[in-house]
């Protein structure tokens, strides 16, 4: 068996300072970098993508809705076409930053409320595999296992990536809880380490009603902006190397 460990960095801007990125990269195997419309400015891109390099780990993009105020963590309404070109316009710059400093883009992963939202709404998910496609057909599409995103880009020829959480509950559709829920975040770094372990080892996770879900995990993602951030990634890493499973990037 063998899984990519993926995390959201380059979520600061201007002079506000978010997450722990140089130690998350360290244990990382791959990094969605935001694009500066959710989060991110183009000197916070430029840096992450130099410090991704270094670290040998491998480069997405992470687009969201333009809401810098709300984390891209609120649903917007907006047409199919807005999406793709949202979709063009931050991948894009990302990919330019990462061209320009010598590598080569992997992936994609949408942020937030777009992520959520593209996981259950056929139309949503399409536009936003339509954008990556225009941009390179090549780029891996990550979204929530078993979703509505994973259809969009299996059908417009993309790979795609099944992405689970550590630090994230479900409920019984296969979907995440909601940020407003009390137990949507899971801090304690051994709850998500035995989470992780059965969503690699059994494919199937307890939902927040106790339900069992199954679902398929090629990638498990931590978010950089949670407290328990490094010290959930390190224990996950170490109960994954103990049980023997390779821990590699994607493409």
């Amino acid at each position: 068996m063998r899984v990519d460990l993926n995390c959201d960095l380059g979520e600061s801007f201007g002079a506000y300072r978010i997450g722990c990125d140089e130690e998350m990269i360290a244990v990382a195997t791959s990094v969605n970098i935001a694009c500066g419309l959710h989060a991110g400015d183009p000197d916070v891109m430029a840096r992450t993508v130099d410090m991704a390099l270094r670290a040998g780990t491998a480069i997405g993009a992470h687009p969201g809705f333009p809401d810098l105020a709300g984390f891209g963590r609120r649903e917007m309404q907006m047409a199919p076409a807005q999406v793709t070109n949202l979709i063009i316009y931050q991948v894009g710059a990302l990919q330019a930053f990462v061209h320009g400093a010598g590598g080569r883009l992997n992936h994609v992963k949408p942020h937030g409320a777009l992520y959520n939202m593209a996981a259950k709404k056929d139309e949503l998910a399409e536009a936003i595999a339509i954008g990556i496609k225009k941009i390179d057909p090549n780029l891996i599409l990550y979204g929530l296992s078993g979703s509505r995103l994973i259809k969009a880009g299996k059908k417009m020829g993309l790979r795609v990536a099944q992405e689970v959480f550590a630090d994230r509950s479900y409920k019984a559709d296969g979907t995440l809880t909601s940020r407003s829920h009390p137990l949507a975040v899971i801090h304690d770094p051994e709850v998500a380490a035995l989470r992780v372990m059965q969503m690699v080892s059994s494919q199937t996770v307890q939902a927040i009603d106790s339900s069992i879900l199954s679902l398929e995990a090629d990638t498990v993602c931590l978010h950089g902006d949670n407290p328990s951030s490094l010290d959930m990634a390190q224990r996950l890493r170490r109960c994954l190397e103990e049980e023997g499973i390779e821990i590699r990037a994607l493409g």
